[in-house]
């Protein structure tokens, strides 16, 4: 039997990337293809929704998928715990699954964890994250979740040593974290997660170059524990061997 997928946003960018790795999984099928302007009606009969709208759409579009009782794979930046929090019970009511995974590319997914893992042992730690000046949100639902897994992993040192965060050009805190994002011409995507302690410095730089290449493994092991997925699951490293959960 075929899974029928319907795309959402799947005439932009990542879209097409995600729609092309699903052409080429066995027993999947985009069967429907929408845009972010799209009615969401669409999305009966499908037996999982893939969204990678925008930020502004991606909440109806889960709320859309979880009322009908179809699993959603969430791929759109821009879900911090907060946002997340916000259909938890939707999902957790209906029974559903919903896969929110701010970066498909594998690299990424372990530098943020070895980050967190090493987070612990300093107190100081930021983040500088950097897309295409068309990247409409920032900080990154990368750099948002690293962000987020470095203050779980530091849950008993409590916050990190951010000195001055009121002032705007400390950047944007998440989980204490100060953010810094670039937005320019010529950057696929690349994060530096600076941690600092007395007399040393230990950095994590992820760098993708292409972003098709980089993010099809990912996709393909994301696609199919979707639709087999309940509750809410945030992040690649539920579905690789990393030792570290949240």
């Amino acid at each position: 039997m075929t899974t029928q997928v319907a795309l959402v946003g799947g005439t932009g960018k990542l879209g097409t990337i995600i729609g092309a790795v699903i052409d080429e999984l066995e027993g999947f099928e985009v069967s429907r293809v929408l845009t972010s302007s799209s009615d969401l009606s669409e999305l009966d009969g499908a037996d999982l929704v893939v969204d990678a709208s925008t930020p502004q759409v991606s909440i109806e579009v889960v709320r859309a998928a979880v009322e009908r009782g179809i699993n959603v794979l969430v791929a759109t930046s821009g879900w911090s715990s907060e946002r997340i929090a916000l259909v938890r019970p939707l999902v957790e009511a209906a029974g559903t699954g919903a896969v929110f995974i701010p970066n498909f590319s594998l690299g990424s997914v372990l530098g943020s964890a070895l980050a967190a893992a090493a987070a612990p042992f300093f107190g100081s730690a930021e983040i500088i994250e950097a897309h295409r000046e068309t990247k409409i949100d920032s900080p990154s639902g990368t750099a948002v979740r690293t962000a987020e897994l470095i203050a779980a992993a530091r849950a008993e040192q409590g916050p990190v040593s951010a000195p001055h965060a009121d002032q705007r050009a400390r950047g944007q805190q998440v989980g204490s974290v100060p953010i810094h994002s670039l937005r320019r011409p010529g950057v696929v995507a690349k994060q530096e997660v600076i941690l600092s302690g007395p007399g040393e410095s230990l950095t994590f730089t992820h760098d993708t170059t292409d972003s098709a290449l980089a993010y099809a493994p990912g996709i393909r092991l994301a696609v199919p524990f979707a639709v087999q997925a309940s509750g809410v699951i945030v992040g690649l490293e539920h579905m690789i061997d990393i030792g570290i959960r949240s």
